[in-house]
C-alpha cells in the first residue's frame, strides 16, 4: 500500500477520514467507472480527467480497454480534495499537497504546515462570516421591530 493509499483509506492512521460510504463496494471489488465517480462526487468527467492530468489525483488504474477504474481510496482522496477546495486552498496548493503525499513520510512537517496555514485561513474566514452574520441579525431584528411597529400603527 502506498503512502497516499494509507493516508486516504486507513481511518486508524487518518483521523480525518470521513464516515464510511454505504453505497460503495467492498475493497477488492471497488472498480468504478468515471461515470459512477461523477455520480458519487458531483464532479464532471472533465474535472476528474483534469485532476489526473495536473497531478492532483494519484495514478488511476485502467481496464484492459483503457477505461479509468477508480477505487474506494480514489473516492476517499476526492473527498479530501473536495474539503480542501471548500477551504479556499488554491489548486496549486492541493497539487503540492498531493505531491508531498506521494513523496513520502519525510514531507510530514511540510504537509502539517500547509494544513495548519489552511486552517488559520479558514478560521479567519469563519470569524469574518460570524461578524457578517451579526450585522445581518441586527438588520433583520431592526426590520422585524419596524414591521411590528408599523403593523401596530395601522391597527389603531
Amino acid at each position: 500500500m502506498t503512502v497516499m493509499e494509507t493516508e486516504t483509506t486507513d481511518s486508524r492512521n487518518d483521523t480525518c477520514a470521513g464516515p464510511p460510504h454505504t453505497a460503495r463496494r467492498p475493497d477488492g471489488q471497488d472498480q468504478y467507472t468515471i461515470s459512477e465517480v461523477v455520480a458519487f462526487t458531483g464532479l464532471t468527467a472533465h474535472t476528474l480527467r483534469w485532476y489526473e492530468r495536473i497531478g492532483l489525483m494519484p495514478h488511476i488504474d485502467r481496464s484492459h480497454t483503457g477505461q479509468r477504474r477508480y477505487s474506494n481510496r480514489d473516492l476517499d482522496w476526492l473527498d479530501l480534495v473536495g474539503k480542501l477546495r471548500l477551504t479556499g486552498m488554491p489548486v496549486a496548493g492541493m497539487v503540492r499537497y498531493a505531491e508531498m503525499v506521494r513523496e513520502g513520510d519525510h514531507t510530514y512537517a511540510d504537509r502539517f504546515e500547509l494544513l495548519e496555514a489552511t486552517r488559520r485561513d479558514v478560521r479567519a474566514r469563519i470569524a469574518e462570516l460570524q461578524d457578517t452574520l451579526a450585522v445581518l441579525d441586527r438588520k433583520i431584528n431592526f426590520y422585524a421591530d419596524a414591521g411590528r411597529a408599523l403593523a401596530s400603527e395601522r391597527s389603531r
